[in-house]
């Protein structure tokens, strides 16, 4: 990977968590865990790459529709992210927890109105 495809990849992931910290501030009842919200820079490796990936995916899934995903419901949206994300868990954790890759109807609502928010953050970041 050359240095300008990692600190581009730096730079997606971070706009991918802090849309994710947003959602979390947002949505999340009550107060939400520390690592919910742990700054980019306090991220653990895994989840750096990860964020870039779902970044990455949704910013090719947007692209190859030609911006009509515009056209997707929240719910649309949101599952997209929630299901490229369970791809990138199963890819770093062996043996993950159930609740790490739970389905769309088994996500707390906060979850998934920050999932839906990501998707909706990553088509204006592209629009601009």
């Amino acid at each position: 990977m050359t240095r300008r495809s990692i600190t581009l990849s730096n730079e997606q992931g971070r706009v991918f968590r802090e849309a994710w910290i947003a959602g979390v501030q947002k949505y999340y009842p009550g107060e939400p865990k520390p690592s919910y919200v742990t700054s980019w820079d306090e991220t653990q490796d895994w989840e750096r790459a990860s964020a870039a990936a779902v970044y990455d995916q949704v910013r090719a899934f947007i692209d190859a529709t030609d911006g009509h995903t515009s056209k997707l419901t929240r719910t649309q949206k949101g599952r997209f992210v929630a299901l490229c994300w369970i791809g990138q868990i199963y890819k770093h954790i062996p043996d993950p927890k159930p609740t790490y890759v739970a389905d769309w109807d088994d996500l707390p609502g906060w979850q998934q109105q920050t999932d839906a928010d990501i998707f909706d953050h990553i088509e204006r970041v592209g629009q601009g």
